[in-house]
């Protein structure tokens, strides 16, 4: 029988739930990079990669090589970066693909001279899914990026501590969903100027059927296998189906719901989720970051930590490295993928999550979570906060403040 707490979300008809997969966790780069290299190089046809940051460290490098080894034994690659989050080696990046004959678009490619400096919406809409898949068998998706663990991260002389994040790799039907959201992009990306829009129409949706029945029957079911759907957030159609899976599952859950976000700046809908949860009597913890990558985020997440308390919700700050996972558990169901609970993630940013309504894979993320919680973390308390100095509270607020601004400039301030 089915957790109650997706009860409410499967009701949801815009969202395809897969029954007969085989999804694996997988913690921080150690675990992430060893599998995605191992599947890439077993590849016979194609990988398909996207990511929003793909950083030419030591690890960034060592994908390169396994992708130039798949194009040495003729699969098709193909690469997609985020034009911002990868700005600095997109010229690299893209140079060395091309020299291995993989394909590569660049998401929104960043303007250069005079007019990187003006402001402009558009620019704010980024490719912040990372998702791979390996001849639409097997997929990848998460928070990690290409990006080393130990890259640019805090050391306090006893040397670096990974970033602590997630990722999964999925077999079975679910895995066409991540192939199609990721055909849809690279079409997209390659539109032009044309008069013919109707009849493109009309061959692309033929072509998505005739694709979607083909990878259908190929795909392999386990049994006994997990159930899962594949969440999408864009600028079209999929505009909110993440926040309001997470809006039902705190809606529907009854003991216990743990959140683990790197940047935590809900709207209204989601904060009234959370509040109800908690006066419901279920145990609503939330892990954040407790070392500041990125200050004005970091400081308008703890301007919020007084009402977040009064509402009887725990607040724990992971403090070893920095915090990037964008994971959740509720009751018997888990979320795994790139989506931060902030207005980035959830106004402007494409987004992909995996929402696996199985109690064994909750439970494997819940034990992972709570034993950095017991031993890893500081607890917030009213007492704690209190003693922060008023120049502390200041900044707190100002970055608040210069946050909501920004979101003022999306239209969507009634939303925050």
């Amino acid at each position: 029988m089915f957790g109650q707490a997706t009860d409410m979300a499967r009701r949801d008809k815009s969202l395809a739930w897969r029954d007969g997969n085989r999804i694996e966790l997988l913690q921080n780069g150690r675990q992430f990079f060893p599998a995605l290299c191992q599947a890439i190089d077993a590849a016979q046809a194609s990988v398909h990669l996207e990511t929003y940051i793909f950083n030419l460290d030591a690890t960034g490098l060592k994908v390169l090589d396994h992708l130039a080894r798949a194009c040495g034994r003729g699969v098709k690659v193909r690469v997609v970066i985020d034009g911002f989050g990868s700005y600095e080696n997109t010229a690299e990046i893209t140079r060395r693909l091309d020299e291995m004959g993989a394909q590569h678009r660049v998401y929104r490619p960043e303007p250069t001279g005079l007019r990187r400096y003006r402001f402009s919406l558009r620019r704010l809409r980024r490719l912040h899914r990372k998702v791979t898949v390996v001849d639409n068998l097997v997929g990848f998706v998460g928070g990690i990026n290409i990006l080393d663990d130990l890259e640019d991260v805090p050391d306090d002389g006893k040397g670096p501590m990974p970033r602590f994040d997630f990722a999964v790799r999925v077999r079975g039907p679910v895995v066409q969903d991540l192939a199609r959201a990721q055909s849809d992009l690279w079409i997209r990306m390659a539109w032009r100027r044309r008069d013919n829009w109707a009849e493109f129409y009309r061959r692309i949706k033929g072509w998505r059927k005739r694709r979607s029945e083909a990878l259908a029957g190929s795909l392999p079911t386990f049994t006994p296998g997990m159930r899962a759907t594949v969440l999408l957030r864009d600028n079209l159609r999929f505009r909110n189906t993440i926040e309001n899976v997470y809006i039902g599952a705190l809606d529907h859950a009854r003991h216990d719901a743990l959140i683990a976000n790197s940047y935590f700046f809900p709207g209204r809908r989601l904060r009234s989720a959370l509040r109800r949860a908690a006066r419901r009597g279920v145990r609503v913890r939330l892990l954040l970051q407790g070392r500041s990558e990125y200050a004005l985020q970091y400081r308008a997440c703890r301007s919020m930590y007084r009402k977040v308390l009064e509402d009887g919700i725990e607040i724990y700050e992971y403090m070893p490295s920095y915090l990037h996972a964008k994971v959740a558990v509720m009751d018997g169901c888990a979320m795994v993928g790139s989506s931060n609970m902030d207005p980035f993630s959830l106004l402007l940013a494409r987004e992909t999550n995996i929402f696996v309504d199985d109690a064994g894979f909750a439970g494997q993320l819940k034990a992972a979570l709570e034993g950095e919680l017991s031993g890893s973390c500081r607890r917030v308390t009213p007492e704690s906060r209190s003693k922060s100095s008023w120049i502390e509270r200041l900044v707190d607020a100002a970055s608040y403040f210069m946050l909501r601004a920004g979101v003022a400039l999306t239209g969507k301030s009634s939303q925050y």
